[in-house]
């Protein structure tokens, strides 16, 4: 089975961890702040916060522009549950905005719409890597005097109107999951520029102290005071290790996954029932996911029965996601139901994510785009009706 995404580790970050394994720090130790100055100067911030996941990277960064009950954060639907349960784990109530319909990044219009006096923050999701309209979003925060805040996951690598992703919100957050552009097996990083966030981040994420180890153990002291209600968020330093061993190949292997989607790309122009997600002229897309719509119209099949055949075939395919407002959590929590966002419950319908990692051969993109075309084609409403017909029998 060829996966829909897969890590890619090699000698020199193997041993990059093991030295870290060899030494006498194995966490809180120098490692991590040495990833995050170099992560800092990667996208071009002033600070950069380690945590343990990506969804730890989310719940910091709801922590630091202050969410709490009463509150509402504006998210698009369209994304994985982590996006939204960020707001829920500090009391505040996600609320849920519909996506455009040819890029499924969150639409500003829809943004403007659900702003209320108790809104206080936008999540804007990088869909499958692609940035969102920062500008406009950017535009819509400044009026309503709201905080903007970037769920990067999909995106390292990426740029809007040739800035760097991590730089275009108050807040960004990355996920180094195995799946992701990047892996430090599990982990994440909020980026900044503001000092007061990153300092009230890194307390929340070493259970509210005001001083970690390392600083202690610069002070000379033993004291401590836990100053706020914190989580144990930390990241190892052998984790940090094997984060900077692999950042230092972002832009190459971004590169590769820019190469596979436009060979996707150039194939699926001429499957008439398969639609790749649009792409904005002024963005570089970091193609952490590969979606295409299935124009079921054209099929005498559904997804189900698309997906299915496709896993036959050993094409890894995923379904990136279903609508947050659908799940049974939000529906009983929050009064949710379909029809809230049309537009990303449609694309639900139809879409498919198909493999696309930097360790992709040539032979395992050709696989894919053979196998999307045996599957099409045996569905095709256009190939039976142009079937040619046997005659009866006398």
């Amino acid at each position: 089975m060829l996966p829909y995404g897969r890590q890619w580790l090699e000698e020199d970050d193997l041993d990059a961890v093991l030295q870290v394994l060899r030494s006498d720090w194995l966490t809180t130790g120098p490692k991590v702040a040495e990833f995050e100055r170099e992560f800092a100067d990667f996208v071009g911030v002033a600070e950069a916060v380690a945590v343990s996941n990506g969804t730890a990277a989310l719940h910091a960064a709801m922590y630091a522009i202050g969410i709490d009950p009463g509150a509402e954060v504006i998210v698009p639907s369209m994304t994985f549950a982590a996006s939204a349960n960020c707001v829920v784990f500090q009391g505040g109530s996600p609320v849920f905005a519909d996506v455009s319909e040819g890029t499924l990044l969150i639409d500003p219009a829809q943004v403007e719409a659900k702003i209320t006096p108790r809104t206080k923050a936008i999540i804007a999701v990088d869909y499958a890597g692609q940035p969102c309209d920062y500008d406009a979003l950017r535009a819509i925060a400044d009026r309503h005097k709201l905080i903007l805040v970037a769920d990067a996951c999909h995106a390292l690598g990426a740029s809007y109107k040739g800035r760097p992703v991590g730089a275009l919100a108050d807040l960004s957050t990355f996920s180094f999951h195995p799946v992701k552009h990047m892996t430090t097996g599990e982990g994440g990083m909020i980026t900044t520029n503001q000092s007061a966030m990153a300092r009230r981040m890194r307390a929340f994420r070493n259970h509210g102290l005001n001083m970690d180890v390392q600083e202690r153990e610069r002070a000379g002291s033993w004291f401590y005071e836990m100053t706020d209600l914190g989580y144990n968020y930390r990241l190892t330093d052998f984790q940090s290790a094997l984060g900077m061993s692999q950042l230092r190949k972002v832009p190459g292997w971004v590169e590769r996954r820019q190469q596979i989607a436009r060979s996707y790309n150039s194939a699926f122009a001429e499957i008439p029932a398969v639609k790749p997600l649009d792409v904005r002229t002024d963005v570089s897309h970091a193609y952490h996911l590969y979606i295409i719509q299935l124009k079921l119209e054209e099929l005498r099949a559904t997804r189900a029965e698309v997906f299915s055949a496709l896993r036959t075939a050993g094409i890894g395919a995923s379904v990136h996601y279903i609508p947050v407002h659908l799940h049974p959590f939000y529906r009983q929590r929050f009064g949710t139901r379909p029809g809230l966002c049309p537009v990303a419950e449609a694309a639900y319908e139809r879409i498919v994510s198909l493999p696309l990692f930097p360790r992709m051969t040539e032979n395992d993109v050709q696989t894919v785009i053979a196998a999307v075309r045996q599957v099409v084609d045996r569905y095709s409403i256009l190939a039976k009706e142009t079937s040619p017909k046997c005659e009866s029998p006398s």
